[in-house]
């Protein structure tokens, strides 16, 4: 799979020498921020195992993780809580994640490459190409959803220990059957993300739970 994948940006490196690879983990979660990486890699280089980041199993995504930092020619993580999610929408915190990751860049991009869709356009000074399925097509978009999904699960493993019996370390912030239980019993965090349902429809029901 990764020589196919870097086969893809090898092509794109004939007219766009420095390609930017950039993905974004934890849009459809109920907690916890949206996280953003962006990465530029050598030309030429494989790293094999690297793919969507949900397909890998979780013990591996460190390895894969320092690997890809090892081989990078520069990597940059932005991040957007809760607040700005419920503030601008997941979709424009995503992008303005995304936004700082390119902005920060030392190393300008000739070709940015974004996971998604026709509203994954980030605007930028530079060319950029979305790509569906991106993280399983390009290795320098399949690096950067290695990174953005580590990350995030380190951010969440540490709100766990903040606010246990969420389980924010097993479900990542995801809405799963333990998560809604714990919510009705417990109330809402400020990790927690108000303009999602089932949090919107129901805050009313919910009393706060501060980690206090």
């Amino acid at each position: 799979m990764s020589a196919e994948t870097l086969a893809y940006d090898e092509k794109l490196r004939l007219t766009h020498p420095i390609i930017v690879g950039c993905d974004e983990v934890g849009r459809g979660c109920l907690a916890g921020p949206v996280v953003t990486a962006a990465v530029i890699l050598p030309a030429g280089i494989d790293i094999p195992g690297v793919m969507d980041s949900k397909k890998i199993k979780k013990s591996e995504h460190e390895k894969l993780a320092r690997l890809v930092y090892e081989t990078a020619i520069e990597v940059q993580i932005g991040i957007k809580d809760a607040d700005v999610i419920d503030d601008v929408n997941i979709l424009e915190a995503d992008k303005l994640a995304m936004l700082d990751t390119i902005n920060n860049l030392r190393t300008k991009p000739d070709l940015i490459l974004i996971d998604g869709d026709s509203k994954q356009y980030l605007n930028t000074a530079y060319d950029e190409q979305v790509v569906i399925k991106g993280d399983a097509t390009s290795l320098t978009i399949g690096a950067a959803s290695i990174l953005a999904k580590y990350i995030r699960d380190r951010i969440m493993a540490n709100y766990d220990k903040k606010y246990p019996g969420y389980g924010f370390a097993k479900n990542a912030g995801y809405g799963t059957a333990q998560h809604r239980a714990a919510l009705a019993k417990l109330g809402v965090t400020p990790i927690h993300r108000k303009t999602f349902e089932p949090i919107k429809s129901q805050g009313h029901l919910w009393k706060t739970n501060n980690g206090i």
